[in-house]
């Protein structure tokens, strides 16, 4: 069991009662190809409320892309990705699936934020700006609202002095800040977060992964494809490592990072690992 595991089965909320009601993500089958390259192949996977799942995998194993489809940033070419126990990638009529509109994966998008490698802040807006366009448009909060919610957004992340400050006056690990408190702006449910740590310096890498870090203590639903291993392993309920886009293993962080089973999952540690030693 992961330390953040234990320490919610200490305060009374471990994943046993959240996971009775049935997962807030399920993932049945979910294929996606680029032209003739099939980067995944038929992946299943469930995330119940409140649960880290760590993705791990080295680059081009489809774990990026397996995230984005969830929020169908990338849209599967098969396969079913179930919100709440509800297909959000199609709809059904007369016996055929119907792409989903446009206005449904506003919605959807609301309810799942995502955090990229890289930070895509507005150059010309302030760090406070950045984080009060999205709840402005979308929940159509008025200007004084969404600016008392984007302060308190960014005082979670540490960066209630810098609000007024534009993103070349922060630091790597300072715009990753941002970009993480933009995505709770509009008060998700699930947050995915992609290699958010890749573009930072060494030493900024830590001020990113504690703000995830708070995010899981107060039992954030949490999607990481991340290349940090001590943090899959300290942080995550579940850990799947996943190669040429299929599932190779999946467990706690004590079976899959301590005690992998399966070769392919036990040569990519030991290659990430000693780069790291």
């Amino acid at each position: 069991m992961s330390v953040m595991a234990a320490a919610r089965e200490e305060d009374g909320t471990s994943m046993t009662a959240t996971a009775v009601a049935g997962p807030i993500v399920a993932l049945e089958g979910i294929r996606k190809s680029y032209g003739e390259v099939e980067v995944l192949r038929g992946v299943d996977l469930t995330v119940a409320t409140g649960q880290v799942l760590s993705i791990i995998g080295a680059s081009g194993s489809g774990t990026s892309t397996l995230l984005r489809c969830i929020n169908l940033h990338e849209r599967p070419n098969a396969g079913t990705v179930r919100i709440d126990g509800r297909p959000v990638n199609y709809t059904e009529r007369d016996g055929r699936r119907i792409p989903v509109r446009e206005r449904d994966l506003r919605r959807l998008r609301a309810d799942i934020g995502i955090v990229f490698q890289q930070f895509n802040l507005f150059p010309h807006l302030t760090a406070l700006a950045n984080v009060t366009e999205a709840p402005r448009a979308v929940l159509r909060m008025g200007r004084a609202e969404a600016e008392s919610w984007g302060r308190e957004l960014l005082a979670q992340v540490g960066l209630a002095e810098k609000a007024d400050q534009r993103p070349a006056q922060l630091s790597g690990g300072q715009q990753q800040r941002v970009a993480i408190a933009r995505a709770l702006a509009l008060r998700p449910r699930i947050m995915l977060f992609d290699e958010v740590t890749s573009a930072l310096d060494p030493e900024l890498v830590d001020e990113v992964l504690r703000v995830m870090q708070r995010l899981a203590e107060k039992g954030m639903t949490m999607l990481v494809v991340t290349h940090e291993i001590g943090f899959a392993e300290d942080v995550s309920d579940r850990v799947v490592y996943m190669d040429e886009g299929i599932v190779v293993e999946e467990g706690t962080p004590q079976e899959v990072i301590r005690h992998p089973q399966r070769g392919r999952t036990q040569a990519f540690l030991q290659r990430v690992l000693r780069r790291r030693a």
